[in-house]
């Protein structure tokens, strides 16, 4: 029988299949008209959007590495590191709005699909990789960055946050016209 960690996995590896899927289908539809019009509830464009997306699962990559760290400190360390984070919530949300703005300049439709595949190869590789007791490990995060950060979220949580993120935005996209 395999353990409830190992189920999530599968879980996890199901939700970054269907989410490449679905990114290489929206991609692989959108005409360049599409891809600049504008989003529902933000003030990207589908192309920006689609990168943010990405980007959900690119951040979460460097997150791994912080949980690495602020998992094997005392909790007061971590909960000082997130405090600090959600201090600089309006430098991060600039950064977070213009980042897509030249990403898509300079990635382009194509690439973008391509770095997609990357991220979620080295996602399942890393994955792959963790024990038991590295997926219980966990850290305080900056609530105010991200609806979907809880103040402690393990690694187990961690890995399935771009997915949550991933599929919120998918709702926003002006595809083909309409709601995608």
């Amino acid at each position: 029988m395999m353990s409830e960690i190992a189920m999530d996995r599968q879980a996890v590896y199901a939700d970054y299949e269907r989410a490449r899927q679905t990114f290489h289908d929206l991609l692989d539809s959108a005409a360049t008209a599409d891809l600049a019009r504008p989003t529902r509830g933000t003030r990207w464009t589908n192309e920006q959007l689609l990168w943010h997306m990405l980007f959900g699962y690119m951040i979460a990559r460097v997150l791994l590495v912080l949980v690495g760290v602020f998992g094997r400190l005392p909790r007061s360390a971590g909960k000082a590191f997130a405090r600090a984070l959600n201090a600089a919530t309006v430098p991060f949300g600039w950064v977070n709005h213009v980042g897509p703005c030249g990403a898509v300049k300079v990635f382009g439709p194509r690439r973008t699909g391509a770095a997609f595949d990357r991220v979620i190869d080295s996602l399942q590789r890393r994955l792959a990789a963790e024990s038991d007791a590295d997926l219980a490990r966990g850290m305080h995060y900056p609530v105010r960055w991200d609806p979907f950060f809880q103040d402690f979220m393990t690694l187990a949580d961690l890995y399935r946050y771009p997915t949550q993120h991933f599929d919120f935005h998918r709702r926003q996209l002006t595809l083909n016209g309409e709601l995608s």
